[in-house]
Protein backbone atom coordinates (compact mmCIF):
# COMPACT_ATOMS: atom_id res chain seq x y z
CA UNK A 1 0.00 0.00 0.00
CA UNK A 2 1.34 3.42 -0.91
CA UNK A 3 2.28 5.90 1.78
CA UNK A 4 0.66 8.82 0.07
CA UNK A 5 -2.88 9.00 -1.32
CA UNK A 6 -3.21 10.47 -4.78
CA UNK A 7 -5.58 13.46 -4.64
CA UNK A 8 -8.71 13.18 -6.78
CA UNK A 9 -9.23 15.57 -9.67
CA UNK A 10 -11.84 18.20 -8.93
CA UNK A 11 -15.31 17.15 -9.97
CA UNK A 12 -14.14 13.74 -11.18
CA UNK A 13 -16.44 11.70 -8.99
CA UNK A 14 -19.67 13.55 -9.75
CA UNK A 15 -19.10 13.56 -13.52
CA UNK A 16 -18.34 9.88 -13.68
CA UNK A 17 -21.36 9.00 -11.57
CA UNK A 18 -23.65 10.98 -13.88
CA UNK A 19 -22.27 9.52 -17.14
CA UNK A 20 -25.17 7.90 -19.09
CA UNK A 21 -24.88 4.14 -19.62
CA UNK A 22 -26.35 4.27 -23.14
CA UNK A 23 -24.14 7.02 -24.58
CA UNK A 24 -22.26 4.62 -26.89
CA UNK A 25 -23.40 1.60 -28.91
CA UNK A 26 -21.10 -1.08 -30.31
CA UNK A 27 -21.98 -2.38 -33.76
CA UNK A 28 -22.51 -6.14 -33.52
CA UNK A 29 -21.39 -6.57 -37.14
CA UNK A 30 -18.15 -4.58 -37.49
CA UNK A 31 -17.39 -3.71 -33.83
CA UNK A 32 -17.38 0.05 -34.45
CA UNK A 33 -18.15 2.18 -31.37
CA UNK A 34 -20.97 4.57 -32.31
CA UNK A 35 -22.34 7.58 -30.47
CA UNK A 36 -25.99 6.81 -29.77
CA UNK A 37 -27.18 10.19 -31.02
CA UNK A 38 -25.29 9.81 -34.30
CA UNK A 39 -26.70 6.32 -34.71
CA UNK A 40 -30.27 7.53 -34.22
CA UNK A 41 -29.79 10.36 -36.71
CA UNK A 42 -28.59 7.76 -39.22
CA UNK A 43 -31.86 5.78 -38.85
CA UNK A 44 -30.22 3.21 -36.54
CA UNK A 45 -27.90 2.11 -39.33
CA UNK A 46 -24.14 1.75 -38.77
CA UNK A 47 -22.42 4.37 -40.98
CA UNK A 48 -19.34 2.16 -41.35
CA UNK A 49 -20.74 -1.24 -42.38
CA UNK A 50 -24.45 -0.56 -43.01
CA UNK A 51 -25.65 -2.91 -40.26
CA UNK A 52 -29.34 -2.26 -39.52
CA UNK A 53 -30.04 -2.14 -35.79
CA UNK A 54 -33.53 -2.81 -34.41
CA UNK A 55 -35.92 0.08 -34.95
CA UNK A 56 -38.97 0.59 -32.75
CA UNK A 57 -42.44 0.78 -34.25
CA UNK A 58 -43.04 4.51 -33.63
CA UNK A 59 -39.76 5.54 -35.27
CA UNK A 60 -40.43 3.34 -38.28
CA UNK A 61 -43.90 4.80 -38.81
CA UNK A 62 -42.44 8.29 -38.59
CA UNK A 63 -39.83 7.29 -41.18
CA UNK A 64 -42.31 6.28 -43.88
CA UNK A 65 -45.56 8.19 -43.19
CA UNK A 66 -46.47 11.56 -44.68
CA UNK A 67 -46.20 14.19 -41.94
CA UNK A 68 -49.24 14.18 -39.67
CA UNK A 69 -51.06 11.43 -41.60
CA UNK A 70 -50.77 8.51 -39.18
CA UNK A 71 -53.85 7.71 -37.10
CA UNK A 72 -53.47 4.80 -34.68
CA UNK A 73 -56.27 2.28 -34.22
CA UNK A 74 -57.05 -0.35 -31.56
CA UNK A 75 -54.43 1.02 -29.16
CA UNK A 76 -56.51 -0.08 -26.16
CA UNK A 77 -56.32 -3.85 -26.72
CA UNK A 78 -54.47 -5.75 -23.96
CA UNK A 79 -53.26 -9.32 -23.63
CA UNK A 80 -55.02 -11.51 -21.07
CA UNK A 81 -53.81 -14.78 -19.56
CA UNK A 82 -56.26 -17.36 -20.98
CA UNK A 83 -54.12 -20.38 -20.04
CA UNK A 84 -53.21 -19.16 -16.55
CA UNK A 85 -49.53 -19.16 -17.48
CA UNK A 86 -47.36 -18.49 -14.43
CA UNK A 87 -46.28 -14.82 -14.08
CA UNK A 88 -47.44 -14.00 -17.63
CA UNK A 89 -49.56 -11.04 -16.51
CA UNK A 90 -46.66 -9.59 -14.52
CA UNK A 91 -44.37 -9.91 -17.53
CA UNK A 92 -46.88 -8.14 -19.76
CA UNK A 93 -47.33 -5.29 -17.26
CA UNK A 94 -43.57 -4.81 -16.97
CA UNK A 95 -43.12 -4.71 -20.75
CA UNK A 96 -45.99 -2.27 -21.21
CA UNK A 97 -44.30 0.16 -18.84
CA UNK A 98 -40.82 -0.37 -20.29
CA UNK A 99 -41.68 -0.23 -24.01
CA UNK A 100 -44.58 2.26 -23.75
CA UNK A 101 -46.68 -0.15 -25.82
CA UNK A 102 -49.72 -2.27 -24.99
CA UNK A 103 -48.52 -5.16 -27.17
CA UNK A 104 -46.02 -6.08 -29.86
CA UNK A 105 -47.68 -4.32 -32.81
CA UNK A 106 -48.85 -0.80 -33.66
CA UNK A 107 -51.58 -0.43 -36.30
CA UNK A 108 -53.23 2.50 -38.02
CA UNK A 109 -53.95 4.42 -41.20
CA UNK A 110 -51.49 6.68 -42.99
CA UNK A 111 -50.52 8.18 -46.32
CA UNK A 112 -47.22 7.40 -48.02
CA UNK A 113 -46.36 9.80 -50.82
CA UNK A 114 -50.04 10.77 -50.90
CA UNK A 115 -51.18 7.15 -51.29
CA UNK A 116 -53.66 5.80 -48.67
CA UNK A 117 -52.68 2.68 -46.74
CA UNK A 118 -53.14 0.80 -43.50
CA UNK A 119 -50.04 -0.33 -41.64
CA UNK A 120 -49.13 -2.81 -38.93
CA UNK A 121 -45.60 -2.52 -37.48
CA UNK A 122 -44.32 -5.19 -35.12
CA UNK A 123 -41.95 -4.18 -32.31
CA UNK A 124 -39.29 -6.70 -31.24
CA UNK A 125 -38.71 -4.87 -27.95
CA UNK A 126 -42.10 -6.03 -26.67
CA UNK A 127 -41.89 -9.74 -25.82
CA UNK A 128 -39.46 -10.32 -28.72
CA UNK A 129 -42.24 -9.33 -31.14
CA UNK A 130 -44.08 -12.56 -30.40
CA UNK A 131 -47.55 -13.00 -31.90
CA UNK A 132 -50.27 -13.49 -29.31
CA UNK A 133 -54.02 -13.11 -29.69
CA UNK A 134 -53.88 -9.30 -29.45
CA UNK A 135 -51.19 -9.02 -32.13
CA UNK A 136 -53.18 -11.25 -34.50
CA UNK A 137 -56.43 -9.42 -33.76
CA UNK A 138 -54.91 -5.97 -34.36
CA UNK A 139 -53.31 -7.05 -37.64
CA UNK A 140 -56.56 -8.67 -38.80
CA UNK A 141 -58.58 -5.55 -37.98
CA UNK A 142 -56.08 -3.39 -39.87
CA UNK A 143 -56.38 -5.66 -42.93
CA UNK A 144 -60.19 -5.64 -42.77
CA UNK A 145 -60.25 -1.84 -42.50
CA UNK A 146 -57.90 -1.59 -45.48
CA UNK A 147 -60.27 -3.79 -47.49
CA UNK A 148 -63.35 -1.77 -46.48
CA UNK A 149 -61.68 1.56 -47.27
CA UNK A 150 -59.95 0.29 -50.44
CA UNK A 151 -56.49 0.97 -49.07
CA UNK A 152 -53.24 -0.94 -49.41
CA UNK A 153 -52.02 -2.90 -46.38
CA UNK A 154 -48.37 -2.83 -45.29
CA UNK A 155 -47.12 -5.19 -42.58
CA UNK A 156 -43.64 -4.76 -41.09
CA UNK A 157 -42.51 -7.96 -39.37
CA UNK A 158 -39.97 -8.31 -36.58
CA UNK A 159 -40.80 -11.34 -34.49
CA UNK A 160 -39.61 -14.45 -32.71
CA UNK A 161 -42.83 -16.22 -33.77
CA UNK A 162 -45.98 -17.34 -31.97
CA UNK A 163 -46.26 -16.55 -28.25
CA UNK A 164 -46.11 -19.86 -26.37
CA UNK A 165 -47.82 -18.40 -23.26
CA UNK A 166 -51.09 -18.28 -25.21
CA UNK A 167 -50.82 -21.71 -26.81
CA UNK A 168 -53.41 -22.54 -29.46
CA UNK A 169 -54.92 -19.06 -29.24
CA UNK A 170 -51.63 -17.75 -30.55
CA UNK A 171 -51.37 -20.33 -33.35
CA UNK A 172 -54.92 -19.45 -34.46
CA UNK A 173 -53.69 -16.00 -35.47
CA UNK A 174 -51.71 -17.51 -38.35
CA UNK A 175 -54.89 -18.68 -40.09
CA UNK A 176 -56.92 -15.61 -39.09
CA UNK A 177 -54.48 -13.08 -40.53
CA UNK A 178 -54.02 -15.09 -43.74
CA UNK A 179 -57.81 -15.39 -44.15
CA UNK A 180 -58.18 -11.61 -43.91
CA UNK A 181 -55.36 -11.15 -46.45
CA UNK A 182 -57.10 -13.56 -48.84
CA UNK A 183 -60.25 -11.42 -48.76
CA UNK A 184 -58.09 -8.32 -49.27
CA UNK A 185 -56.55 -9.94 -52.35
CA UNK A 186 -60.00 -10.86 -53.70
CA UNK A 187 -60.83 -7.14 -53.56
CA UNK A 188 -57.79 -6.59 -55.86
CA UNK A 189 -56.01 -4.46 -53.27
CA UNK A 190 -52.23 -4.63 -52.68
CA UNK A 191 -50.39 -6.14 -49.73
CA UNK A 192 -46.71 -5.24 -49.20
CA UNK A 193 -44.75 -7.22 -46.62
CA UNK A 194 -41.50 -5.89 -45.15
CA UNK A 195 -39.37 -8.35 -43.21
CA UNK A 196 -36.83 -6.97 -40.74
CA UNK A 197 -34.42 -8.61 -38.32
CA UNK A 198 -35.49 -11.12 -37.15
CA UNK A 199 -38.58 -12.58 -38.84
CA UNK A 200 -39.04 -16.14 -37.64
CA UNK A 201 -41.48 -18.82 -36.46
CA UNK A 202 -45.22 -18.58 -36.99
CA UNK A 203 -44.98 -15.05 -38.41
CA UNK A 204 -42.71 -16.30 -41.23
CA UNK A 205 -45.05 -19.27 -41.76
CA UNK A 206 -48.09 -17.01 -42.16
CA UNK A 207 -48.57 -13.38 -43.19
CA UNK A 208 -44.91 -12.26 -43.48
CA UNK A 209 -44.10 -14.26 -46.61
CA UNK A 210 -47.33 -14.04 -48.64
CA UNK A 211 -47.21 -10.42 -49.75
CA UNK A 212 -47.89 -9.37 -53.32
CA UNK A 213 -44.43 -7.84 -52.89
CA UNK A 214 -42.04 -9.19 -50.24
CA UNK A 215 -39.35 -6.74 -49.17
CA UNK A 216 -36.56 -7.16 -46.61
CA UNK A 217 -33.91 -5.06 -44.91
CA UNK A 218 -30.26 -5.94 -45.61
CA UNK A 219 -28.82 -8.99 -43.82
CA UNK A 220 -31.93 -9.57 -41.71
CA UNK A 221 -32.66 -13.10 -40.53
CA UNK A 222 -35.69 -14.78 -42.14
CA UNK A 223 -36.66 -18.35 -41.30
CA UNK A 224 -38.95 -20.67 -39.40
CA UNK A 225 -36.53 -22.30 -36.95
CA UNK A 226 -33.12 -20.88 -36.09
CA UNK A 227 -30.04 -22.08 -38.01
CA UNK A 228 -28.71 -23.98 -34.98
CA UNK A 229 -31.96 -25.93 -34.66
CA UNK A 230 -32.04 -26.65 -38.41
CA UNK A 231 -28.45 -27.91 -38.36
CA UNK A 232 -29.02 -30.14 -35.34
CA UNK A 233 -32.19 -31.57 -36.90
CA UNK A 234 -30.82 -32.21 -40.41
CA UNK A 235 -27.25 -33.08 -39.31
CA UNK A 236 -25.96 -31.17 -42.34
CA UNK A 237 -23.76 -28.12 -42.81
CA UNK A 238 -25.81 -25.12 -43.85
CA UNK A 239 -24.95 -23.10 -46.99
CA UNK A 240 -23.23 -19.70 -46.58
CA UNK A 241 -25.61 -16.91 -45.69
CA UNK A 242 -28.40 -19.33 -44.80
CA UNK A 243 -31.59 -17.55 -43.64
CA UNK A 244 -30.35 -14.06 -44.51
CA UNK A 245 -32.34 -11.68 -46.71
CA UNK A 246 -29.72 -12.03 -49.44
CA UNK A 247 -30.11 -15.83 -49.38
CA UNK A 248 -33.90 -15.46 -49.62
CA UNK A 249 -33.67 -13.11 -52.62
CA UNK A 250 -31.48 -15.66 -54.41
CA UNK A 251 -34.00 -18.43 -53.73
CA UNK A 252 -37.13 -16.45 -54.60
CA UNK A 253 -38.80 -15.84 -51.23
CA UNK A 254 -37.96 -12.11 -51.15
CA UNK A 255 -38.46 -9.81 -54.13
CA UNK A 256 -36.11 -6.98 -53.15
CA UNK A 257 -33.76 -5.84 -50.39
CA UNK A 258 -34.38 -2.22 -49.44
CA UNK A 259 -32.02 -0.22 -47.20
CA UNK A 260 -33.86 1.74 -44.54
CA UNK A 261 -32.92 5.11 -46.06
CA UNK A 262 -34.67 4.13 -49.33
CA UNK A 263 -37.78 2.54 -47.81
CA UNK A 264 -40.18 5.48 -48.07
CA UNK A 265 -39.24 6.10 -51.72
CA UNK A 266 -39.67 2.40 -52.56
CA UNK A 267 -43.08 2.17 -50.89
CA UNK A 268 -44.25 5.32 -52.66
CA UNK A 269 -43.26 3.83 -56.02
CA UNK A 270 -44.93 0.47 -55.33
CA UNK A 271 -48.17 2.02 -54.09
CA UNK A 272 -48.25 4.23 -57.19
CA UNK A 273 -48.03 1.12 -59.40
CA UNK A 274 -50.35 -1.16 -57.42
CA UNK A 275 -53.23 0.95 -56.11
CA UNK A 276 -56.28 1.14 -58.42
Amino acid sequence: MGIFNKPKLKGQGSKRDSMPDDLWTKCSDCGELLHTLDLKQNLNVCPKCGHHFLMNSRDRIQLIADAGSFQEIDAGLFSQNPLGFDKYENKISMLRAKADLNDAVVTGSLDIGGKPAMIAVMDFKFFAGSMGSVVGEKITRAIEQATAQKRAIIIVSSSSGARMQEGMLSLMQMAKTCGALARHSEAKLPYISLMTHPTTGGVTASFATIGDINLAEPKCMIGFAGPRVVKETTHQDLPPGFQTAEFMVKHGLVDSIVPRSQLRTKLTQLLGYMLP
